[in-house]
């Protein structure tokens, strides 16, 4: 079979452009796989751990907000942000999940509040693939 065409795009960078055999995304109703030949469809993606499969090897990222274009032969992922392990500050994301922590604990507003649980999404999805160094 052959391999599907995947970029990862985001505002800053490039991030990955390349065959992909198979790509895994966090999309906002679960994961999603996708493999060549897939059936088109557009999807809305929140943070969390992004997994494609190059060369038979699996790499992964922590992505922000984002959505998917899935073709037959190719797939267009835009996120917000994509990072790979050696690129995660652990610390700093303790840090950021801590203060979004604390800031679902003091009950804003509802803006503050909607805010607060991304900032939290998106430091989990950070720590979870820092741990995968």
């Amino acid at each position: 079979m052959a391999d599907l065409f995947l970029e990862i795009i985001t505002p800053e960078r490039q991030f990955y452009i390349g065959p992909a055999e198979e790509l895994v995304i966090p999309a906002i109703d679960g994961l999603y796989g996708v493999q060549p030949g897939h059936e088109p469809a557009v999807t809305a993606m929140e943070p969390g751990e992004l997994r494609y499969k190059v060369d038979g090897e699996w790499q992964v990222a922590a992505i922000g907000q984002g959505f998917v274009e899935i073709m037959p032969e190719r797939a267009i992922v835009l996120v917000s942000t994509a990072e790979r392990p050696e690129e995660i500050d652990a610390k700093r994301a303790q840090e950021a999940k801590e203060r979004a922590e604390d800031r679902l604990r003091q009950k804003k507003s509802v803006e503050e509040y909607y805010r607060s649980k991304a900032a939290l999404a998106r430091a989990m999805a950070r720590l979870k693939v820092s741990g995968r160094r």
